[in-house]
Parts: C-alpha cells; sequence; structure tokens
C-alpha cells in the first residue's frame, strides 16, 4: 500500500514532482487519533479529515526528513516547514506538495535564496546569497537568471542589465571595483556589440564588440580629454539615427540609475515546466559569465579565460601616461581584439565631421521624396501600423488549412483589405496611431512561402510585432527608401516604390516556381507584400524579406556588386563601419573549396537565367565578410598559387597537385553533424548543407574558434580566403607580388530585383551611352546585364583556379 511520496531522493535532493497525496492504510499502530505510525517507519502526527491529512501536521520520514505546517486532503498545501537530513531547510508556500509561491531556501554550505517559487523551480523575483558570498537580486525562470537583476561579485564588481538563462544578455552596465565601467550590449555573458568603456582613470571608448573582444570601430578619449555627446558620436562612426540605433541590438532597459527596482513579492500562478537543477547545487555565476578586475589604465583591455572558467579583466600599460586636458583623441579599428588601424586626431576634427554629416543626412531625408509625409511622430505611427496590419493578416491566414497554391492566389485582386480605426471595430482592435487602411497582396502565396523557408507563423509575428517594436535603419542606396530591422535581425522591411510593388506581383508566380524548384536560390526570400494608405496622405508600400546578414558573427566588411564601373566606388570620406562599399572598392579575391565555388556558380547561373526571363536588371550581389584576425596582421605571404604551398605547415592549406583546397588557418571544414550545429537564429535557408571536395565530397559544417560549429549552406556560412594584392609601396618589392591573407566567413545573395528594363530604362540607357562607355553603365538590356554580372564574378571575385 503506498504512503506519503517522499521529498527528497538517496541524495537528500528536491524532486520536480509533486510530495503526493497521503494514503494512511496499513497502520500498524494508531496511538491517539491525530497520530499515526506507518509501515515503513514514517510518522505522521496532527490533524485530519477523514483518513487524509487535513490542517496542521507534522510528517516524519523514515530517513530523518521532516515536513511541518498546513495540510489539505492528503497534501501539503499552505505555509510549512521543510528539514532535510543534509541540513537543507526550506520555509515558505507549499501548494500541492510542490514549492511554490514564496520562500526561503537555506543549504548547508551557507547559499540561501528567498523569492518566489513555481513547481519546486525558483520563478519570479527572488535574491540569492552564494556560498561564495556573491549575491543575485532580480528575475528568474525555470531556476536561471532571466530578466532584469543585479549580480554583486564577493571582489567587488557589479553588473545591472539584462539576463539570459543565467549569463549577461541585452543591454547591460558591468561596474569593476578599481573604477572600470561598460555599459552597452551583451551577449551570453560577453560583450557583444556597441557599447561605451568608461575607465577609472577617465578615458573613454566608444566601439563595439564581439564576443567580449573589441571588433570594429571605435573612438578613444584619453583622461583628460573633452567628450562629445553620445549623439556626436553615434553620427561620427555613421550611426545617423543616434544613440538609438547603436544600441538597437541590446534588448531595452533603462539603465541611467544602474539600479534594479525591487519589486513586491506576490505569488505566481502554477505553470508546467522541467526542473533545473538549479536547486541541487549552489552553482556560482561567476564560473559562467563573471569578469573580475585587477589595475588597469585606459589604454588597452584584453580578456583572458582561465581553466576555471572565470574570465578576468586585464589592461597593459602601452599609453598609460596621458597628458591631461588634451585634445587628440583616436579613431581605431579592431578585429577579434586586434587593433588593426590607429588614427590620431584633434578632438576639434570629430564634431566638424559629425555637423557635416548630420547636414549630409538631413539633405538626404528631404530628398526622400515619397516619404517625408511620415517624419517625428508620424514615423512611429506608420511602424504601429504595419505591425498591426501584419498581425492581422498572418492571424486571419494561418488557420487556413495547407494547401498548394492556385491561379486565384496570384494577381492584384488576391488580397485582403481592412480599415483599422483608431478606435477600433468588430474586427480589429483600438490602437493609438491613425486610422489607416491595410491592404495584404497574396496571403496565400506568401503563407505558403514563408513554410517553405521554415517559418513558423508565431515566430514570424513575434519576430516583427513583438512589444519592442522596429529599429528604422538608414538607406543604404539612392531611392530614398525607409528601411526596418526586426528586433532579433531575422526580417528586413523596404519601402517600395508602385513600380516596383507592379513588377513583384507581375513575377510572383515565376519567382514561386523558381524557389520551389531551387531550393538553394541566393535570389531574396520575400515574405509579405503591404500597402498602407492614411487619410489624405499618398500610399506606403512595404515588402518584408529575409536578412541576409542574421549571424551571430560580425560583418566586418559590406559590397554591393553589379559588374558594372560607372560610379561605382565610394567617396573615402563618406565610408563608415555599415557603409555598404560598391565594385571598385573592392580590393580582394577570395579562393573557396573547389565544390562550393562549382555549386555557387551553377546556382548564380539558374538565378540570372530566370531574372533575365522577366526582364530585370540592376540587382547586384550583397556581399557580407566576417574577417577571422591571423596571427601576424602585418605579416605577408606569397601568393596562394605559387608552386612552393604544397609545402606550406600545417593548418596553412591542404594542397593536391599544387591546387589549393581549402587554405584553413583560423577555420576548419568538417563533416556536417546536424545534432552538433546551432541553425538559431540563422538566416533563412532551406537547402541542404553543401559538399566540399577537400574533404571527400561529403555535406560540411566550419568550425569558427570562439563561435562554435556552423552549418555551410549556399550564401551561409560558407567559408574562403581573402587575398588581398598589395601595391609596390606597401610591400616594398619590386621582384615579387605579395599579398595579405585572410581567413573570411562569406554571407551573399542577390538583392534589388524588381527594377524592369522597361521604356524609362531604354531611354535611360540611350543617353548615358554618349556621354560613357556602354558596357560601363548599370542600365543594358538583360542579356548583357546577366553575362557582365556573371564574369565579373568570375574573373574579379571568385576568380577560378588554374
Amino acid at each position: 500500500m503506498t504512503c506519503l511520496m517522499n521529498l527528497i531522493d538517496e541524495d537528500s535532493e528536491i524532486n520536480a514532482k509533486p510530495l503526493g497525496p497521503v494514503s494512511c492504510i496499513d497502520v500498524e499502530n494508531v496511538e491517539r487519533p491525530n497520530k499515526k505510525v506507518f509501515s515503513n517507519g514514517d510518522l505522521y502526527v496532527g490533524d485530519f479529515k477523514e483518513v487524509l491529512p487535513h490542517g496542521k501536521g507534522r510528517y516524519t520520514w523514515s530517513n530523518g526528513m521532516v515536513y511541518e505546517g498546513d495540510w489539505e486532503a492528503g497534501k501539503m498545501t499552505g505555509k510549512g516547514l521543510l528539514l532535510w537530513p543534509s541540513g537543507e531547510r526550506y520555509n515558505g508556500d507549499i501548494s500541492g506538495g510542490y514549492l511554490h509561491g514564496v520562500g526561503t531556501l537555506t543549504s548547508p554550505d551557507g547559499s540561501m535564496y528567498e523569492g518566489q517559487w513555481r513547481m519546486n523551480i525558483q520563478h519570479g523575483f527572488g535574491r540569492k546569497k552564494y556560498s561564495n558570498s556573491d549575491v543575485y537580486e532580480g528575475e528568474w525562470k525555470e531556476g536561471e537568471h532571466e530578466g532584469n537583476g543585479r549580480y554583486f561579485w564577493n571582489n567587488g564588481n557589479k553588473y545591472t542589465g539584462n539576463w539570459k538563462r543565467g549569463k549577461m544578455h541585452g543591454r547591460g552596465v558591468m561596474e569593476w571595483v578599481n573604477g572600470d565601467k561598460y555599459n552597452g550590449c551583451w551577449l551570453n555573458g560577453l560583450r557583444h556589440g556597441s557599447g561605451i568603456y568608461q575607465y577609472a582613470d577617465g578615458g573613454y571608448y566608444f566601439g563595439t564588440w564581439t564576443r567580449g573582444l573589441k571588433d570594429g570601430k571605435g573612438v578613444f578619449y584619453p583622461a583628460g580629454s573633452k567628450r562629445p555627446s553620445l549623439k556626436k558620436f553615434c553620427i561620427s562612426l555613421g550611426y545617423d539615427n543616434g544613440p538609438r540605433s547603436v544600441l538597437s541590438q541590446c534588448s531595452s532597459l533603462n539603465l541611467e540609475g544602474s539600479t534594479v527596482k525591487k519589486r513586491s513579492v506576490r505569488r505566481s500562478v502554477s505553470e508546467k515546466i522541467s526542473v533545473s537543477g538549479v536547486l541541487r547545487s549552489s552553482g556560482r555565476i561567476s564560473h559562467k559569465s563573471a569578469e573580475s578586475s585587477r589595475h588597469s589604465n585606459s589604454s588597452r583591455e584584453s580578456m583572458h579565460h582561465y581553466s576555471s572558467g572565470t574570465f578576468s579583466f586585464d589592461s597593459d600599460g602601452c599609453q598609460s601616461e596621458v597628458q591631461e586636458s588634451t585634445a587628440v583623441v583616436y579613431e581605431r579599428e579592431y578585429m577579434q581584439g586586434v587593433m588593426i588601424k590607429e588614427r590620431v586626431r584633434g578632438y576639434t576634427e570629430l564634431p566638424k565631421k559629425a555637423e557635416k554629416k548630420t547636414k549630409h543626412h538631413a539633405k538626404e531625408t528631404t530628398k526622400s521624396s515619397c516619404f517625408g509625409i511620415f517624419e517625428g511622430k508620424n514615423s512611429y505611427h506608420l511602424m504601429l501600423n504595419l505591425q498591426l496590419g501584419i498581425r492581422y493578416t498572418v492571424g486571419k491566414i494561418t488557420p487556413v488549412p495547407k494547401r498548394e497554391v492556385r491561379t486565384a492566389d496570384f494577381g492584384h485582386r488576391a488580397r485582403i483589405t481592412m480599415f483599422f480605426p483608431r478606435r477600433g471595430s468588430q474586427f480589429t482592435p483600438p490602437h493609438k496611431s491613425v486610422d489607416f487602411c491595410w491592404k495584404d497582396y497574396c496571403p496565400m502565396v506568401f503563407r505558403n512561402l514563408r513554410e517553405m523557408f521554415k517559418l513558423d507563423a508565431a515566430e514570424y509575428m513575434m519576430s516583427i510585432c513583438g512589444d519592442d517594436g522596429l529599429t528604422e535603419i538608414s538607406s543604404p542606396g539612392k531611392s530614398g527608401s525607409i528601411f526596418y530591422l526586426s528586433l532579433d535581425d531575422r526580417f528586413v522591411i523596404k519601402t517600395l516604390k508602385k513600380s516596383e510593388l507592379k513588377v513583384l506581383v507581375k513575377m510572383l508566380p515565376k519567382y514561386y516556381n523558381h524557389v520551389k524548384e531551387h531550393e538553394n536560390t541566393l535570389i531574396t526570400k520575400f515574405f509579405g507584400l503591404h500597402q498602407i494608405t492614411v487619410h489624405g496622405k499618398r500610399k506606403v508600400r512595404f515588402v518584408v524579406m529575409g536578412n541576409m546578414f542574421c549571424t551571430e558573427l560580425r560583418i566586418h566588411r559590406r559590397y554591393d556588386l553589379k559588374g558594372s564601373t560607372h560610379g561605382r566606388c565610394t567617396d573615402k570620406d563618406k565610408i563608415h563601419e555599415n557603409t555598404v562599399l560598391k565594385d571598385l572598392d573592392l580590393s580582394y579575391e577570395f579562393q573557396m573549396d573547389k565544390s562550393l565555388q562549382k555549386f555557387f556558380f551553377h546556382q548564380i547561373a539558374l538565378d540570372c537565367n530566370f531574372l533575365k526571363s522577366q526582364h530585370i536588371i540592376d540587382y547586384s550581389l550583397l556581399l557580407g565578410l566576417h574577417f577571422r584576425a591571423p596571427e601576424q596582421l602585418n605579416g605577408l605571404l606569397k601568393p596562394p598559387m605559387m608552386p612552393n604551398i604544397e609545402s606550406s605547415p600545417a593548418g596553412q592549406g591542404l594542397t593536391t597537385d599544387g591546387e589549393v583546397l581549402f587554405p584553413s588557418k583560423g577555420l576548419l571544414l568538417v563533416a556536417h553533424e546536424p545534432s552538433s550545429v546551432s541553425t538559431d537564429p540563422g538566416p533563412h535557408i532551406r537547402g541542404r548543407p553543401l559538399r566540399a571536395f577537400s574533404l571527400g565530397d561529403k555535406e560540411v559544417d566550419v568550425l569558427v574558434p570562439g563561435t562554435g560549429r556552423l552549418q555551410v549552406q549556399l550564401g551561409v556560412n560558407m567559408p574562403a580566403q581573402a587575398n588581398q594584392k598589395l601595391s609596390r609601396d606597401e610591400a616594398d618589392s619590386a621582384e615579387v607580388e605579395l599579398f595579405e591573407v585572410y581567413d573570411v566567413v562569406i554571407y551573399m545573395g542577390i538583392i534589388d530585383i524588381l527594377q524592369e528594363y522597361n521604356a524609362k530604362k531604354k531611354a535611360e540607357h540611350a543617353c548615358k551611352s554618349v556621354k560613357f562607355d556602354p558596357l560601363s553603365i548599370s542600365v543594358v538590356e538583360p542579356e548583357l546585364y546577366a553575362q557582365r554580372f556573371i564574369n565579373f564574378l568570375k574573373q574579379k571575385v571568385f576568380p577560378e583556379q588554374p
């Protein structure tokens, strides 16, 4: 017969099971009505209701465990005290046999948690003091730090900000005991994204980090120098939208006071979750994501990872002596923690540069003809309207049973139209924007396209329509379009001209068939086509696309390559970290594994043939490069095609008959293992992993040091070697050509595919041909455009190995 379920196992640990009902049968001895001794040695003393414990009572297990408190119908429910033989002690709410509500757990090692519980797990707001005297106070989820909280290390360091799965993640402030301070973005316990590092001596560094290392451009202000406002700093680096664009990669959090408000503790609602094991040990956060600090100055920093798993912060004094009230600042560029460029300039130059950029940006904003009506508050209304419409459309189409698309699902007439009054209606919710009319084109077609690319409808809506909103980004082109980026970087939303919408609707049937037939297509992934009309104002049309640069790796360089030369260069004064460069700016040639390159050009040919059949021109290859910093950035290597490469040391490249199969120093190709590859968040690719010749024609992943294992697909996570030919001045030699060689991870796809070669474009071609070389201009007839595009990629970007 059964009796009261034990609260602990052999190791005296809390189980994830309820603490169970009592079945009072087989009682050997009943001394008095409120005392019962069970055959297994357990003892209960207290109130009963019929044969079940009910009211106040004390239950003692044969192994020494004790519960004293409230009972209800044979279950521990109410307030009570639990004592384990190991010395652990819980005092607080219990519901249905679970630790549930508000309570305090004290462990024999000295750690103590007091706060909210849910189903035996810390969940809600709570405070925990660890055995090593570290303290965390903030939000918990399923036994781990998640949400807003602050952590105090026993050495005096403090972090205040966002957490996720027990690690610093999002926006937060880290303060070291020596006076250093970092305010910015975090990812999995490491600085990642934009931020500001303030040194104890008064110096500042404004820049970006990748997995704990400085990565990208930044500005260093030595101690004593006058610092500009954050807004001017953002503009000087090319973030024209100010601080909001710099910190857009982080979760929203008000950190001005660097404090966490302690919320009143209330009993939470029951929810089914699994055990995280947090209660089984007093695991120390310092072994996961803590950073301890030594004495340092404001010149240079590096991160070291010790065998214990604890991070510490070190500084060296290469520039320790800084003049007070100096007017000198340093513009720097880093690659995985290695400084590759530094420019010393006077402080007075930065505000002028920022002012110039501000004026230039204001002029461009005025020139963007179609969207001046959505300035200031109206820009917020436009974003809100877009979110409301997408939420309504996806919610309406998702429940419809899945079926193959029909002819009637295409064209201008295949659409959903809905009016959204501000006060709400029978079908639409009230909202804080203005009245608007919503159109969703070809909803069934785009629903099927989203499913082709394995996009879950709920994730799609949460990404675009979440409470944190969308991030507006500056237009990289001349069209004046507005671009929005979803909070998780998975989607780009772009405004379209009326002519572009017509082209997309017209080509949609062929596009759908092409995407369905060629799962590895490099052409832009479209997920929705919408139109917003505000009373008395112009129509605004949107297309939702996949972001080709959605990756955990930092994109160091971006190129828009068309294959034409006229006007295809960028003014050096306008180049910043996020600038999209052009054909004549590209100084690299890329070498890939033989099979990867062959498959790439095969798909490029298929995609260009499709675009040619639709009379599309002016498209381009959007190319993103993530550089892996070599051991010696200034080391010069001979061209990789030279014969003596066969004798290169291990790790310099795999060779067969003088042919480089995959030159790898910082990257390594390995056989594909689906269970080992993380694809979240990942770009929207549904193709199979690519096969590499260097691994015996096997499907492959790439190992990226410091990041992990990434699945290699067409246009995504493609490893290559970038060779940059040096000029004679740089090489300092007239006898042999020298190269700088980098390992890179490539992301790419074909974009801007909505420009039709119509009568207007023919006239433009005729006019420009009189002034310039007809082969150098972008506007040429589709067949010539496609051939020139492919030839440029084969000869200049990815030259075939001899």
